[in-house]
């Protein structure tokens, strides 16, 4: 596994470039205080719809509130959310299969309960939740991530069906090896490869779903600077400031296409049957 990242790293073209954006994305939002003189939440009404200018890099919204400012503030939600829900997905979406696919009797009830999951669309949930329990960063995290646990639990059980009937797993059965101690071992390193993939596209997809969320009023608070809070204030004077959309939806568009690609490179990395065909 370490000799495939680090072929992944060194040697595919999406992994470096994938990366190298998420990076320097990472890199803005933790250094966003210093990147502006600018407070996100500062109101400044004479400065109201003003133009990109040196000023102002990327303009300003409908109360005066620097654009570049709010967009680099927002990249640390997004990537936040983005990280934790990944992190928590796969975590409880690896348990989850490794339980269904090793243990036979719970196999059945466990893919039932993440069917009914899966059957409910994810947007709506999201909206439920946010609904009943208010707007708040964990709200929106868990609402996120409940759509994602069974796409990860479907994926880890797959490959613990075709893994747990190969000759050293049956060897370790026959030894009197504990189940424990067989999944660590034996299981659970085989799932590491698809699980990386697969953490990528959920990045992508929580940044997406928070965005939407923050569009339709669902999501953060207005007062906290995200990218689908910033389309969503400036969409009522697009048509005569329509930075305030072109520069959020910008970096979203970047960020997503960018966890997209790592995401590429990373699968025909890591997929031997995909290397065959590369000829790598």
């Amino acid at each position: 596994m370490r000799q495939a990242l680090q072929h992944a790293a060194f040697r595919n073209p999406s992994v470096l470039i994938g990366g190298g954006i998420l990076l320097l994305l990472l890199v803005v939002a933790l250094i966003a205080p210093w990147l502006t003189d600018h407070d996100p939440g500062s109101i400044a009404p004479r400065f109201r719809l003003r133009g990109p200018s040196d000023q102002f890099l990327m303009g300003t919204d409908m109360l005066g509130r620097d654009v570049w400012t709010r967009v680099v503030h927002g990249a640390r939600i997004s990537l936040l959310v983005s990280a934790v829900v990944a992190s928590i997905s796969i975590s409880i979406g690896l348990v989850i299969g490794l339980m269904a696919g090793y243990i036979r009797w719970l196999d059945g009830p466990i893919m039932r309960c993440m069917d009914g999951v899966m059957a409910i669309p994810g947007i709506l949930l999201a909206i439920a939740l946010v609904s009943l329990s208010g707007a708040s960063l964990v709200t929106v995290i868990v609402a996120i991530v409940i759509p994602e646990i069974p796409r990860v639990a479907r994926l880890v059980r797959g490959v613990v069906l075709s893994i747990r009937e190969e000759p050293y797993v049956e060897a370790a059965v026959g030894l009197g090896t504990p189940t424990v101690k067989i999944l660590i071992q034996h299981i659970l390193p085989n799932t590491l490869a698809p699980l990386i993939v697969q953490g990528t596209y959920i990045c992508a997809s929580a940044v997406l779903v928070e965005a939407i969320l923050s569009f339709l009023g669902a999501g953060l608070p207005p007062e906290i600077p995200t990218w689908g809070n910033i389309i969503a204030e400036g969409r009522a004077v697009f048509q005569r400031a329509p930075w305030i959309i072109l520069f959020p939806g910008g970096f979203l568009a970047v960020t997503i296409l960018a966890v997209n690609i790592l995401g590429d490179g990373l699968r025909d990395t890591l997929d031997p049957r995909m290397k065959k065909r590369l000829g790598a």
